[in-house]
């Protein structure tokens, strides 16, 4: 057999290699596909299960807060959100807010900038739950790892304060205020991943 031959036959097993390849990752591509379609119906029950949001006709005794919300705004449009929350060594902090979406969009926005400025660093947020759990004082803070120097601690304390998060109680002494307890662990809550 020639050189000229055993080229053409190599060039020819080259060239079935690369469609069989071909095939393959077309076939490839259709199991990942079907695999991807396979995960997305399992994990749908997992975020149903972790998600809240209603449809219509939802389930009225899981969506009970729902339910007694729409038999009160009728049609219109509104949100609400509500607590009832036990802290140690602490009253029980009740609450409930409501609002009329369409007031809460024509209302000036920029307003919450500060108050939610101040919950956007990790040390605050931090400092909020070591005084939600019962840490007081500046010096009992000042024990926690990661908060920083004591500079940095009144640093931020001073913004929280500003921004209403926290009161101080006189003598280095802070807690959340009552009004606060309820929509920070709300804002919390809606900031989960």
């Amino acid at each position: 057999m020639g050189e000229l031959a055993l080229a053409t036959i190599l060039r020819s097993n080259v060239v079935l290699d690369v469609a069989s390849s071909i095939l393959s990752l077309e076939e490839l591509a259709d199991r990942v596909t079907e695999l991807e379609q396979r995960l997305a119906a399992l994990e749908e029950p997992v975020r149903e299960k972790n998600c809240d949001a209603a449809v219509a006709g939802a389930d009225p005794e899981r969506f009970w807060a729902l339910g007694g919300l729409r038999s009160r705004v009728r049609d219109r449009s509104a949100v609400l959100f509500t607590g009832s929350v036990t802290l140690a060594g602490a009253p029980t902090y009740e609450w409930q807010q409501g609002a009329d979406v369409e007031t809460l969009l024509e209302r000036d926005w920029t307003a919450s900038a500060d108050p939610l400025a101040a919950l956007g660093h990790p040390v605050r947020l931090q400092l909020l739950r070591e005084v939600l759990c019962g840490r007081h004082t500046t010096s009992e803070m000042g024990t926690v790892e990661g908060l920083g120097t004591t500079g940095q601690l009144y640093h931020h304390l001073r913004h929280l304060v500003a921004a209403g998060w926290l009161r101080s109680s006189g003598r280095g002494r802070y807690e959340v205020a009552p009004t606060r307890v309820i929509p920070l662990l709300v804002i919390l809550t809606a900031a989960q991943p």
